[in-house]
């Protein structure tokens, strides 16, 4: 709407020359009183009040429209949206306060015909004026419209603004004579109080001539009062001269009738354009739809080839057979990846996605992608590791999905094009790095030894680190910045300027060669947007690449508002009590890579200290001041000193503290590290496979130590949460009730299986012995949203009559609300259907393809404590 207005200004102001008598043309829209607040908003202004002009006429010098009061409270207000240049003052002032303004734009949309304001001072030239008004409707009216119908169509309103004074200037001249000809118009209106519109008024006595004028306003009369300014003339002179001012009044109104017709060619111009507009609106939900469709239609059958994937990897496979089945999974995971990245793009297009505000917490996010790449890094030989500085708070409030989708795609690519060093990934608060932006230039120390590009011109140019920019500085806000580092290929100069292109790769070869579709970091770019942050790169042929973003988060701390908790873990803490009191000792010659050490180490509540060589270790343990526990030694460190290490053990041997330390190697690759033969019995070295994450640094260490919990197998101890429950699954399509049902079964469900809404219904019809459902959303004959429906009217009607004392109250007596819970299951990914899931009385929402532990997930929520943690 604001877009086509805006168009239609611009057309006017392009096509100024057909109305060289026009001041300016403005458009106030119809706003009522209940749209008032969001319009504003919208907006970023508030609608002032034009009657304060009124009262107290402003100098051109002095006018402000800032300190103009708010347009009091009424029904209905008519603010200006768009003016031209030479009137654009008047945006954001009511034309309804006004009194005569609004007299007149209101008999205009009741008569549909242009109204004629009383002559007035323009503001800023103090010269007088008119403003010619036409209402602007939603369509097309009849001609035998009624006032109240027009009133109810309308939309907006036109005008033109005319400088009386200019207009006459340009049209009188000296006729053709040496006489001069002085001329008076006025606003007869009023017939006891004319108002002077243009000239000087003194009366002189001489031949005169009246002639009426015809501005388009039947309710306004004009006079022009013509002499000569000179003696009489003689009568053939007064004889030209009355012709010569009837053309002149004819040319006036032949001027108006004009403007008229441009303005209501104008009017036609903007329905035009609303229909297009239309138009557009509707090709874009189309297309919104078509994806949807089309995502639905590939998601449902994927769901049943990963799903019958996963089911067959649970069976008896030689090697041979389990690789293929891994390779067919990658390849069916990549395939929804994909069309993942088309939904994103379209909705960026649409202007349609949108972030959550959830609690959630950063370091478990960012173990969660460590563990998905891995086994990537483990098989290349790249060092994979995270940094989270200590003042970033545990708990944040924003998405956590998204901000997971950003790293995610930034390290996809480090991966892809990363054959040897590193791949480092460091979160501080914006604050920290300004404070310490020198210290950080220096790329020598790495956390692989191999040079790097330098990040601090990854964030050149971002608003927060110039001095024209601003942070967030909310008590709440938090200011994050996320490096990505890598010792990959590098991109291409040529191809840096094209790097956040939609679907742009670095070279024509890189498809074939790394595969991927080229918008994962467009689509970055604009979650960083979304997140009122910055992204940057900086990036060196045959060195690496470093990609930095800021994103704006809120406290977790925060108890203003209360936050939903997200699906994935929230683990805050990983501590255990048997780590309480201990001491590690991390031998590592890189200061980089010893402080990765050290933060996730000291995570799990273990006091840490670094040295940089075994030599130096010794002579920490043998100083006694603290009791070493564990000591967990670089790869490369026990390697390269190996005659050392010998002389190590024997020292642990003979250094008695009561418990002998347990000893660990910590390695990047698959490959076994060699182990010393002098190092046996208790001595003997555990190797910890990096990247290093608490929860699996502290599962190597209780199962070395024989302490706590000695790991969970795929199906353990929180699998009890539904053994023996109940589960119904809906769907129309057998091969996803397969999926489903083997997923659950797994974790000592029961499971009954339906094929219809219908079934549906019959089974979960009060009572029944079912503790909760998986419904799938599209279904022939009936969907599960109408299925939803009638059950829980079922539902409602059950408890209606426990409460009034039913002949089933005494079998159920305990329980309070008879509700189970159901759960949409559809490949729909879109936010309308997860809304529209939670309007129609579904409890959660699981999206196509699934994983086991996804419906395990979702469903044993309605099985526990709400402030157990999920892992």
């Amino acid at each position: 709407m604001e877009r086509t207005l805006l168009l239609l200004i611009r057309y006017t102001e392009r096509t100024a020359f057909e109305r060289p008598l026009t001041s300016g043309v403005a458009y106030a829209v119809r706003v009522l009183h209940s749209e008032r607040e969001q319009f504003e908003k919208h907006q970023g202004w508030t609608i002032k009040r034009m009657d304060t002009l009124e009262q107290n006429p402003v100098r051109k010098d002095d006018y402000n429209p800032e300190i103009l009061e708010p347009s009091p409270i009424q029904e209905e207000y008519a603010p200006v949206i768009f003016a031209q240049d030479t009137i654009s003052h008047v945006v954001s002032l009511d034309m309804l306060s006004g009194t005569e303004d609004r007299e007149n734009v209101l008999r205009a949309r009741e008569s549909g015909t242009g109204v004629l304001t009383a002559p007035f001072r323009l503001l800023k030239t103090n010269r007088l004026g008119v403003i010619l008004t036409f209402a602007v409707y939603k369509g097309e009216l009849p001609s035998n419209a009624t006032p109240n119908e027009r009133i109810q169509a309308t939309d907006g309103y036109l005008g033109g603004v005319f400088d009386i004074e200019s207009l006459v200037e340009k049209l009188l001249h000296q006729l053709a004579s040496k006489q001069t000809i002085l001329v008076d118009v006025y606003d007869t209106t009023n017939l006891s109080h004319p108002i002077s519109m243009y000239g000087s008024n003194l009366s002189e006595d001489g031949l005169q001539h009246l002639s009426s004028l015809n501005f388009g306003d039947p309710h306004r009369k004009h006079e022009m009062h013509c002499r000569f300014k000179q003696k009489a003339p003689w009568p053939w002179l007064a004889l030209t001269t009355s012709i010569g001012i009837l053309v002149i009044a004819l040319l006036i109104g032949h001027i108006f009738h004009a403007t008229v017709n441009r303005i209501a060619k104008v009017e036609d111009d903007y329905h035009e354009m609303m229909e297009l507009k239309k138009r557009a609106e509707a090709a874009d939900i189309a297309k919104s739809q078509f994806l949807a469709t089309v995502s639905h239609e590939i998601r449902t059958p994927m769901n049943g080839v990963l799903g019958m994937l996963d089911m067959l990897m649970d069976t008896d496979l030689d090697v041979t057979q389990q690789d293929y089945v891994r390779t067919a999974q990658a390849s069916g995971k990549a395939l929804v990846s994909l069309i993942n990245e088309v939904l994103d793009q379209a909705k960026i297009e649409s202007g349609k996605l949108e972030l959550e505000d959830v609690q959630f917490n950063l370091r478990a996010v960012l173990d969660d992608v460590l563990s998905l790449f891995s086994d990537k890094s483990q098989g290349k030989g790249v060092e994979l590791a995270v940094y989270i500085s200590d003042n970033v708070p545990e708990t944040l409030i924003g998405d956590p999905g998204r901000f997971r989708q950003i790293i995610i795609n930034l390290m996809g690519n480090s991966i892809k094009f990363t054959h040897q060093g590193h791949i480092f990934v460091t979160v501080h608060l914006v604050e920290e790095v300004l404070d310490s932006a020198d210290e950080m230039k220096s790329p020598k120390n790495t956390l692989s030894g191999f040079p790097v590009a330098d990040r601090c011109r990854s964030w050149a140019g971002f608003r927060a680190f110039t001095q024209e920019g601003s942070i967030h500085t909310l008590p709440s806000s938090i200011n994050l910045i996320v490096s990505v580092e890598d010792t990959g290929e590098g991109i291409p100069l040529e191809a840096q300027p094209r790097i956040f292109i939609p679907f742009m790769q670095v070279g024509p070869s890189t498809s074939r060669k790394y595969g991927g579709t080229g918008i994962g970091l467009s689509i970055s770019k604009c979650l960083v947007g979304l997140m009122n942050g910055e992204i940057g790169f900086v990036s060196t042929p045959k060195v690496g690449t470093t990609f930095t973003f800021t994103a704006v988060f809120a406290s977790g701390c925060s108890n203003s508002k209360e936050y939903r908790t997200p699906k994935i873990s929230n683990q805050s803490n990983i501590a255990s009590p048997e780590f309480r009191g201990m001491t590690a000792l991390v031998v590592d010659p890189r200061t980089v890579r010893g402080k990765v050490s050290r933060y996730h180490v000291q995570r799990l509540g273990i006091h840490v200290q670094v040295v940089s060589d075994l030599n130096e270790a010794i002579s920490s343990i043998r100083s006694g001041s603290r009791v070493i526990n564990v000591v967990l030694i670089e790869q490369e460190v026990w390697e390269n000193e190996s005659n050392i290490s010998t002389l190590f053990v024997n020292d642990l041997r003979r250094i008695d503290h009561g418990i002998a330390p347990r000893l660990f190697l910590l390695a990047n690759t698959v490959n076994s590290p060699r182990t010393n033969p002098a190092a046996s019995g208790v001595y003997t070295p555990s190797v910890i496979m990096k990247p290093l994450r608490a929860s699996m640094l502290a599962a190597s260490l209780q199962r070395a130590m024989g302490v706590g919990n000695k790991g969970v197998p795929r199906n353990g101890e929180l699998s009890n949460l539904l053994l023996g429950r109940k589960i119904l699954i809906v769907d129309d399509n057998s091969v996803n009730l397969k999926v489903a049902a083997g997923a659950l079964k797994k974790y000592g469900a029961e499971v009954v299986c339906a094929g219809s809404g219908e079934k549906a219904i019959n089974f979960l019809t009060p009572p029944h012995q079912f503790d909760a459902c998986f419904m799938d959303i599209q279904m022939p004959e009936m969907d599960g949203f109408e299925a939803t429906t009638i059950i829980r009217d079922k539902e409602q009607k059950f408890n209606n009559s426990i409460q009034n004392g039913g002949s089933s109250a005494a079998a159920f007596e305990n329980l309070p609300n008879w509700h189970v819970p159901i759960l949409a299951m559809t490949a729909d990914v879109i936010q309308a259907t997860h809304e529209a899931c939670l309007k129609w009385g579904m409890d959660g929402y699981v999206s196509k393809p699934f994983e086991a532990e996804q419906l395990y997930r979702e469903v044993s929520r309605f099985f526990q404590p709400t402030s157990d943690v999920i892992l």
